[in-house]
């Protein structure tokens, strides 16, 4: 653990998660993944769509970014999310102290209607890492919570999930999160509503489902984007 003092709290909570037992065969330097669900008042809609495409087009430029989607939620759309995946928490920390992103943040803050809600995770299950979504591409991204006591075995369900799942889906992982061992972020891209339909509709899905329901802390919380890049 002294390898550990003194790092960003955020880097304390991947490197956590990295060395975790929990994740037995998983890389010894698994990329960094970060999800982070963002809220804006109805009006500012169109300003925080601009200003996320920006911050993602200067992103995918900076060293280590493998990654980097923003996201804008069909039901709601002054709900928004960003999916970024860095070569490691070092080079994650390194953008977050970038002059262009405090900058991205200062005009988002007067925006928001909730807390800019960034989640630094790490890959349990992750596809090919550079891989995006086509234009008109369906992403679902999927917040599990489970209780302590059952964070091992749903970690066994959810890999399983995905490995099934990338059989159908155009992108099908499972990040954990570094400060919450038992939350979860199951990221999906389906080519269309109809295809995704009949993929949870699916007798292994209800299974999984099912077998889940007892280990939830908190409500299945799985919501539909639409990229702002390829819309």
């Amino acid at each position: 653990m002294n390898a550990l003092r003194g790092l960003p709290f955020a880097t304390m909570s991947l490197a956590a998660v990295m060395f975790s037992p929990a994740l037995g065969q998983a890389p010894a330097n698994p990329p960094a993944v970060v999800v982070t669900y963002i809220e804006v008042a109805s009006s500012a809609e169109p300003e925080t769509a601009n200003l996320l495409r920006q911050i993602a087009a200067a992103s995918r430029n900076e060293a280590g970014n493998l990654r980097y989607e923003v996201l804008q939620q069909i039901e709601r759309t002054d709900h928004f999310a960003i999916l970024e995946a860095w070569t490691d928490a070092r080079a994650f920390e390194s953008h977050a102290a970038t002059a262009g992103f405090k900058a991205f943040r200062d005009k988002l803050k007067p925006l928001q209607i909730g807390p800019y809600d960034e989640r630094p995770s790490v890959a349990l299950s992750l596809g090919s890492v550079g891989a995006t979504g086509s234009a008109g591409a369906l992403y679902v991204v999927t917040h599990v919570d489970v209780t302590g006591n059952f964070k091992d075995e749903t970690i066994v369900m959810l890999q399983k999930l995905a490995d099934d799942g990338r059989k159908v889906a155009g992108r099908f992982e499972v990040w954990q999160q570094g400060n919450r061992a038992n939350h979860f972020t199951v990221n999906e891209i389906w080519r269309s509503e109809a295809a995704l339909d009949e993929h949870i509709s699916s007798a292994p899905i209800r299974a999984f489902r099912e077998a889940l329901g007892p280990k939830n802390g908190a409500l299945y919380d799985d919501r539909r984007y639409i990229n702002l890049e390829t819309k």
